[in-house]
């Protein structure tokens, strides 16, 4: 069985972005050093209560314009879930003689979903320190993210890569502006829920006689688990991740045990009840062609 083209360089650039993201003890100490040393030599000076009334109510302003934007992502956020959930849905139709419909279809949902939804959260992280908001909006993203890798497996064989999907995102963006980009953890953490629709997949195709299609995902699957298996060490927030990879690995073992029933059971499975194809048989007399 062929590997799937495309991930091994695309982990690799996503090990190299960890290691390298990650600032040295040394330098860690010598910043606070320098940052203790500027504060300490800094004179103290008397603050008026007038003064300290107004830094007050700058700084409670500030948070409650900070949490009616919280409150606009995550509704942004809950409707890029719904509505990428509904492309996977779509996506789940998919079969031998409607592929291509069911695929344009669903492409065309996710297109929707860019524009009418993550182009709301884009605008309202737009010139903001996103990050701060990044617990709030990242579910949708995440689910995004499934969405759209499932699309681009299902209809070319290969990984769509965080640089590809965040090119996406640009178009919705204030070029003036910094735009707002999936970080790396939220593709990954997307990416691992992504195995779990391809284990559904499999299995599906495989009741539909498909068992070539799904020993390719089953390659695919256990690709991905395997370059995670070697960059979630490097992960710092990795908790999320590290739960999800259990889920994964029992996804890897699913489809295997599916693909491995039809070559050890061979005419004894029965890919389809009431086919009219000649190499299925309904009770099991002749073999199935793999």
């Amino acid at each position: 069985m062929k590997r799937t083209n495309g991930l091994g360089g695309a982990f690799n650039r996503l090990t190299f972005m960890f290691m390298a993201s990650k600032p040295k003890p040394s330098l860690l100490h010598h910043v606070a050093g320098n940052r203790w040393e500027s504060i300490a030599k800094k004179p103290r000076m008397m603050t008026s209560h007038a003064s300290m009334s107004d830094d007050f109510s700058k700084y409670a302003e500030y948070l409650n314009n900070l949490n009616e934007k919280r409150e606009r992502v995550v509704k942004a956020s809950r409707d890029i879930t719904m509505n990428s959930k509904k492309v996977i849905f779509q996506v789940h139709r998919i079969g031998k003689q409607n592929k291509d419909a069911v695929l344009e279809k669903a492409e065309k949902d996710l297109q929707a979903v860019r524009d009418q939804h993550v182009s709301r959260l884009v605008k309202e992280l737009n010139g903001s320190d996103f990050w701060k908001l990044r617990r709030a909006y990242s579910p949708g993203v995440q689910e995004y993210v499934e969405a759209a890798t499932f699309c681009k497996f299902c209809r070319t064989g290969t990984l769509l890569n965080l640089d590809e999907i965040n090119a996406t995102f640009l178009p919705l963006s204030d070029p003036s502006i910094e735009p707002l980009q999936i970080n790396i953890l939220d593709y990954l953490l997307g990416l691992a829920d992504l195995t779990g629709e391809l284990m559904r997949l499999a299995i599906s195709r495989i009741s539909d006689g498909e068992v070539e299609f799904a020993e390719k995902i089953c390659g695919f699957v256990r690709d991905i688990h395997l370059h995670l298996m070697l960059l979630v060490p490097h992960m710092d927030d990795s908790h999320d991740m590290k739960q999800k990879m259990d889920t994964m690995l029992q996804s890897v073992m699913k489809i295997e045990n599916a693909c491995f029933s039809v070559h050890v059971r061979g005419s004894e499975y029965i890919p389809l009840l009431g086919s009219d194809e000649p190499s299925y048989s309904l009770m099991g007399v002749t073999g199935i062609e793999l």
